[in-house]
């Protein structure tokens, strides 16, 4: 049986780099050799491409060489340099399992397009937008789906403070895992909560907080042929649901629980994973994506965001519920591979 060549890229110059290597992990344990034969290739924090041996923690100190994937259609694979000389390895499939900036935005997505290899997940005009809030909330909310009351705060702007209804919540237009987000229950916590967003982006998102649960939903597939996960549900002891903000995420969140399946009847269990597949298909995803959303007290279905690359590291969200719903990471890993591979997940 002839294997896949499958390059996994990993790392990036993200805030989120730490939490790519982790999921790149998960891929590589869970990967069948006796179908792929690995790649990978590793982004450090300041841009460089490394093939190495594999996403260890530290995997930049091991056995490496400068690698770029060709944007030459003619020259489908890894450029690989050693001693002013490259070498060629021709990929059947690219994994881009990079989150945030540059790996989840579009930005890796088009450098795949313009190579011509298939590559599993969304494309770039869903990443784009998936990865800035406030326009995936113009496109949901034109599908009819609830989204929060928010406002954006561009770069230089000043908002007046008194005019919002407290509390609300303080982000990034464009980053993710909860990195310079924040809570302002009044005007006097805005000025510092606006600062420490764009520590991360000039763009800047405020939401009137919404009152109900935090639920979310793995989607699997393409189209109108979509597998959804069970839908988990976060309760809170304190605070707010901040992901990999955690001093040991592995041992389990400092304020949070998440109980898969979640906790509500069936019929509002069926609900949830029908508004994420509709909000999926409103935003153009494909191969896989995490919708996180609100359920509020009257039954209402808010969104929240949309992860287009979620993590898959072990204490992520997305392999449990997918797990849950009796599709193990090995098999999610297969089924993403077949649909970048078939035509219908590969957009050149």
């Amino acid at each position: 049986m002839t294997r896949l060549k499958v390059g996994i890229v990993f790392g990036g110059c993200s805030e989120e780099h730490p939490i790519s290597v982790k999921s790149a992990q998960e891929v590589a344990r869970n990967l069948d050799l006796a179908k792929y034969e690995p790649f990978y290739i590793g982004i450090t924090r300041s841009g460089a491409w490394q093939l190495c041996d594999g996403p260890a923690p530290d995997w930049e100190s091991g056995n490496c060489r400068p690698a770029v994937l060709s944007p030459d259609r003619g020259v489908r694979g890894l450029l690989v340099f050693d001693e002013g000389k490259y070498e060629t390895v021709e990929l059947d499939l690219v994994f881009p399992v990079l989150h945030g900036k540059l790996g989840e935005d579009g930005a890796m997505q088009g450098l795949l397009e313009l190579s011509g290899m298939p590559y599993v997940g969304c494309g770039i005009q869903s990443s784009a937008l998936c990865m800035d809030k406030s326009l995936a909330y113009l496109v949901v909310r034109s599908a009819g789906i609830a989204t929060p009351q928010f406002w954006t705060v561009d770069a230089g702007e000043a908002v007046d403070p008194d005019r919002l209804p407290y509390p609300v919540f303080v982000k990034p237009a464009r980053s993710g895992s909860s990195f310079g987000v924040s809570k302002a229950a009044g005007p006097a916590d805005l000025p510092g909560a606006v600062a420490a967003a764009r520590e991360f982006d000039s763009k800047v998102l405020i939401e009137a907080a919404v009152a109900g649960t935090e639920v979310g939903c793995a989607i699997l597939g393409n189209d109108t042929d979509l597998v959804a996960g069970e839908v988990d549900q976060i309760t809170l002891s304190h605070g707010f649901f901040k992901i990999h903000q955690e001093n040991a995420p592995e041992t389990g969140s400092e304020n949070s629980t998440i109980t898969v399946p979640a906790n509500i009847p069936a019929p509002t269990r069926e609900l949830v994973q029908e508004t994420a597949k509709a909000i999926y298909r409103a935003l153009g995803c494909r191969g896989l994506a995490r919708v996180d959303m609100f359920l509020t007290d009257d039954g209402t279905v808010v969104l929240n965001e949309v992860n287009t690359f979620p993590g898959t590291t072990t204490y992520s969200r997305y392999p449990r519920m997918m797990a849950a719903a009796g599709v193990p990471m090995s098999e999610v890993i297969d089924r993403i591979a077949a649909l970048a591979l078939t035509g219908s997940g590969t957009r050149r």
